[in-house]
């Protein structure tokens, strides 16, 4: 019945959604477990079964495949966002990072802008090819797990969560030049001293620490904006 197709068409566009929840709640274990580097190329794995799963349910007959696929890109996209934020901030050079940080929110704009125009009826946007448009965003995951092994990891989790201070020492030359970067090393250093002895933060102890209150009410009046100005709706 057209209210039973409503209810799926409904179910395919939100699980997009639980499954970016689901990949945001275990982005901090898996950058702290594995690091920063590999957690983003484990996050092209659920992409790589998304774009299957959703580029082959025309040909199986199944619309159950497009919303697992749908629910596993939503994984991939929560979790590599959430690392790649702190990838990129922790392997900038100090005087860099607030630009260097800014380009996830850049990428998005871009994506959704190609997003867009993939899907006008021009290009793949009808019957016989929106399989093609589903699976799409296989190629920046290939993209990426061929590209991504030749970057080091990230210097603070190398220094601070490995305590690899050689291996720290070379990521910081291989992405910054052979230049003098002791001053970023001994602010790690100072850092590390800092935290050391003391537990993970939870959810809850970011509500109750006063230290934070601000940032996470300003971070919380924004986030909440966006979902608000409609482009979810369009």
């Amino acid at each position: 019945s057209e209210e039973t197709v409503t209810l799926m068409w409904s179910f395919v566009v939100s699980i997009y959604s639980i499954g970016g929840l689901l990949g945001s709640l275990s982005a901090g274990y898996l950058s702290v477990r594995f690091g920063r580097k590999k957690s983003m190329l484990i996050a092209n794995i659920p992409a790589l079964l998304s774009a299957a799963l959703m580029g082959l349910s025309q040909l199986c007959g199944s619309y159950e495949m497009i919303v697992a696929g749908r629910l596993f890109s939503g994984v991939c996209g929560g979790l590599a966002l959430n690392v790649h934020i702190m990838y990129a901030g922790e392997s900038a050079p100090r005087k860099l990072r607030g630009l260097i940080a800014i380009t996830a929110s850049t990428a998005i704009g871009v994506g959704k802008f190609a997003g867009f125009a993939l899907g006008l009826r021009e290009l793949l946007g009808v019957e016989a090819l929106w399989p093609i448009l589903l699976a799409a965003n296989a190629l920046p995951a290939l993209v990426q797990l061929l590209i991504l092994p030749f970057f080091p990891d990230s210097p603070r989790y190398l220094l601070i969560d490995k305590k690899d201070k050689e291996g720290c020492i070379k990521a910081v030359k291989q992405l910054w030049g052979d230049s003098d970067h002791m001053a970023e090393i001994d602010d790690m250093m100072a850092e590390k001293e800092a935290i050391c002895g003391e537990n993970a933060k939870s959810v809850c102890d970011l509500f109750r620490d006063k230290a934070v209150r601000w940032q996470f009410i300003t971070l919380f009046l924004v986030s909440s904006c966006m979902q608000l100005i409609g482009v979810n709706v369009v």
